[in-house]
């Protein structure tokens, strides 16, 4: 098996329902927020690149990820800024979904 086809489960499916977001520690990563929307799985670093706050405490609308702490906005697909006063993306994963479990691959890992 190489090292691009292991995956690091994060969550169950299960766990984050429709037009959610969790927030989850695994060892090898930063703070992740998973997504689900309508079905499709995210993965963001869960902390905002403006002010250090958690994502996953934050609001989502469609496919956006609005901050608590200064109402600025990432699109949930690929982490890229939205909304002022965000402007650094935060890093997205490749999601994939082994049997009911989010996963993202172990190589991702910082």
């Amino acid at each position: 098996m190489t090292a691009e086809s292991v995956h690091v489960p994060l969550c169950k499916t299960t766990e984050v329902d429709p037009g959610t977001v969790k927030r989850v520690d695994v060892e090898g990563f930063p703070p992740l927020a998973v997504f689900n929307l309508e079905g499709a799985f995210y993965v963001l670093d869960d902390t905002c690149s403006h002010g250090q706050a958690s994502l996953a405490e934050g609001y989502v609308e469609g496919d956006q990820i609005e901050c608590p702490w200064h109402s600025g906005r990432f699109c949930i697909r690929n982490g890229e800024p939205a909304t002022f006063p965000v402007v650094v993306p935060v890093k997205s994963y490749a999601v994939t979904v082994v049997g009911d479990d989010v996963c993202v691959p172990s190589t991702d890992a910082s």
